[in-house]
């Protein structure tokens, strides 16, 4: 049986100008024939064009040469005829089955990612940085905070010193073996962030000097927030919540492509916050063993969060009250406060 024909136009790779050909395939090689001139090429070295609805049929040679057809569904009967078949991935994006089994695949992969791929992920990175590495990063973090937020702290040095030599002497009979992660602990004031303490990767603890006035007849329960602070040094979820921001923001850039940044980052945004309540509950389950190991009971911690509730109530009335003050925050990172406080009423030591 003799092979198909089919006439096309040919370019040679040096030359815009098109060429008249003709084209059969024998004996698994593709025969074009220009000017009664013969060329072949093994069909597995052609790059065949994939079939589509509409559009010119345009496959790449092995010598830079190309063939352009205009006529889609010509082309497409004359390569079914010569017995030559589409790839299986063509075929699948060619079926709306596959094309619906592949999109069911595709939403259970990133649903799978994003619940526990990038805790697990985010988690063993964060574990794998140098200490040293952490150090730094935990330096640039303060000289950022520095320059936005803190300002130099107004209580006296005996009395920070003080406090400092109690949390330490807190920490040592908690850890009598030395295995507490290192840590250092500065006092600052700041208007932006009123009565607050947080923990930055390398082992920097900030308290403000609001919170030290606010917890000023409860040095148990200072020693408690201290402590909450620490846990997140010893959990390393200052570098994990990092981690995990890029490693979503990641996700959501192949879900959105070219999103703006701002698109981005909403979800990434969301994500962290979300995952860093389940931080903030291993927080506090590390305060609450450090005040157990040093006989106070984590009840204790009661008074500081009902002091903050007042704080936060007093600051809501302040800011409705002010036409174009700056808005409430709608997401909060932390636990609800009766949660809080029912663990600490509720914890009993292993």
């Amino acid at each position: 049986m003799a092979s198909p024909r089919l006439v096309s136009t040919w370019f040679d790779g040096h030359s815009p100008r098109a060429q008249a050909c003709e084209l059969r395939i024998e004996d698994l090689e593709l025969v074009l024939t220009v000017d009664g001139h013969e060329r072949r090429y093994p069909v597995r070295q052609v790059r065949w064009a994939e079939r589509r609805s509409h559009g010119l049929r345009q496959s790449e040679l092995p010598d830079g040469s190309l063939i352009q057809h205009a006529e889609a569904g010509e082309w497409d009967a004359w390569r079914q005829a010569s017995g030559q078949r589409d790839g299986a991935v063509v075929g699948w994006m060619q079926s709306w089955r596959a094309t619906l089994v592949a999109l069911g695949a595709t939403v259970l992969f990133l649903a799978a990612a994003w619940v526990w791929g990038v805790p697990w992920l985010s988690q063993t990175l964060a574990h794998q940085v140098p200490r040293p590495l952490e150090a730094r990063l935990g330096e640039q973090g303060m000289q950022q905070l520095d320059r936005l937020f803190l300002q130099p702290s107004a209580l006296p040095a005996q009395q920070q010193q003080a406090l400092r030599q109690r949390f330490t002497s807190a920490v040592q009979r908690a850890h009598p073996h030395g295995d507490a992660p290192p840590w250092q602990l500065s006092f600052h004031q700041s208007k932006a962030l009123g009565a607050n303490a947080f923990a930055l990767p390398g082992g920097y603890i900030v308290i403000t000097d609001d919170l030290v006035k606010l917890l000023a007849d409860q040095p148990d329960a200072l020693n408690g927030v201290l402590a909450h602070e620490l846990g997140h040094v010893h959990h390393r979820h200052g570098l994990d919540l990092m981690v995990r921001a890029g490693l979503v923001s990641a996700l959501v850039g192949v879900v959105l492509g070219d999103a703006s940044g701002f698109l981005a980052t909403v979800p990434a945004t969301l994500a962290t916050q979300s995952y860093s309540r389940d931080a903030e509950r291993e927080a506090d389950a590390f305060a609450a063993r450090l005040l157990d190991q040093n006989g106070v009971s984590p009840s204790v911690m009661v008074a500081f969060f009902e002091r903050i509730q007042r704080e936060e109530a007093s600051a809501g009335q302040k800011r409705d009250s002010e036409e174009g003050g700056p808005l409430p925050i709608a997401i909060s990172s932390h636990p609800d406060h009766r949660e809080r406080i029912r663990f600490f009423r509720e914890w009993r030591p292993d």
